[in-house]
């Protein structure tokens, strides 16, 4: 499907961008990515070299005129949309830019893919955070309420509602007028993966400690309880594509999906930390963070699950790395920037890794 494909990619610099990058590089895709330059430092897409195998053009998703430009000038069939600020903390310093960037960024998209004939395959990825959080033990389903709490989870809950109106009344199979392009929603839950060194995310920090990039000895833990559908990035970004090709195969496949991982591998905080140490094996520990500042003590869900029936029952599509695994290739990745080697090089062995454990299944 993908071979000599044009694909797009908004926020393509990203950890999930860069990660996407190569794997579409991998499939034989041909790559335009627009994004704002990366901003941690290091960061993945330099890391992997990602750059000298795509083509990009920096910009920011606030910039329609811009963004036409470079989605005409690519002349994609599929459009992966994941520019977004993507840190709830993040979202209380600067919730005006949180929803101008998710919320306008999202209606720049879509306008753009509207000024755009070639395109013909949309994924707006969001996030498992879009929903009213009611801290229940069952996964939420598509249909539950959007309302996500903080700024940063809620302009994702607009970003939603927005795609789904453009979808009615701009791409449906019900207008009469105009192309039919099929638009889909992906909420996905935590991601854990080699090359992320974001602020404010778990693994990055396990990783900056276990490198000796951080001042603390131990690893810091803000809510060891809290529940999460963690999961490989590889897991999302393959279910992106499935719904992407399914989807320019057959209009009617155009929708909202969930994609997270089974039920058994929806752990605490703690526990993903514990199972990194182990599985770095340096003598890593951690410690709960202490005397946090009110300034600093900001809604977090403490509890969070997704139900995945529909794109299993829809696609027969199933995860294929449980959490110890997702460990595994994380911690290798890692190990790998660690020791100087080749990290584009570990990246597509995993990708391999993870197309031949779908073959086996």
């Amino acid at each position: 499907m993908y071979k000599d494909k044009k694909v797009f990619i908004t926020g393509h610099t990203g950890f999930k961008g860069s990660w996407l990058c190569a794997v579409l590089c991998y499939l034989g895709a041909e790559v335009t990515g627009f994004s704002l330059q990366p901003e941690s430092e290091p960061n993945l897409f330099g890391l992997a070299g990602i750059e000298k195998d795509v083509k990009s053009v920096y910009g920011d998703i606030r910039d329609l005129k811009a963004l036409n430009q470079a989605l005409n000038d690519s002349k994609a069939e599929i459009v992966f949309h994941m520019a977004a600020q993507p840190l709830v903390r993040e979202s209380y310093v600067n919730p005006r830019y949180t929803y101008e960037v998710n919320v306008m960024g999202t209606v720049n998209l879509l306008e753009a893919v509207r000024n755009c004939a070639s395109v013909r395959s949309v994924v707006n990825v969001t996030t498992d955070k879009v929903y009213e959080n009611k801290e229940r033990q069952e996964g939420y389903i598509e249909n539950d309420r959007l309302d996500g709490y903080d700024p940063y989870a809620n302009s994702k809950s607009c970003s939603e509602l927005i795609t789904a109106s453009y979808r009615r009344s701009f791409f449906s199979e019900q207008v009469q007028s105009g192309r039919k392009v099929a638009i889909s929603t992906a909420r996905a839950g935590n991601v854990i993966g080699g090359g992320d060194f974001a602020k404010d995310r778990i693994i990055p920090d396990c990783a900056r400690t276990a490198l000796g990039m951080n001042t603390n000895e131990n690893i810091i833990i803000r809510n060891p309880n809290a529940i999460r559908p963690y999961q490989h990035v590889l897991e999302p970004l393959f279910a992106y594509l499935e719904i992407a090709m399914r989807q320019y195969q057959d209009i009617s496949y155009s929708g909202a999906y969930n994609i997270g991982p089974k039920e058994e591998d929806c752990i605490t905080t703690k526990e993903l930390v514990e199972m990194f140490c182990k599985e770095w094996q340096d003598d890593l520990s951690w410690q709960v963070q202490q005397n946090e500042t009110e300034n600093q003590q900001k809604h977090e869900a403490n509890f969070l699950k997704l139900n995945s029936r529909k794109i299993r029952e829809t696609f027969k599509y199933e995860p294929r790395w449980n959490i110890e695994k997702a460990i595994e290739k994380t911690a290798e990745w890692y190990k790998c920037y660690h020791q100087n080697g080749d990290n584009r090089q570990c990246m597509e062995k995993q990708i391999k890794d993870f197309i031949q454990d779908n073959r086996k299944e």
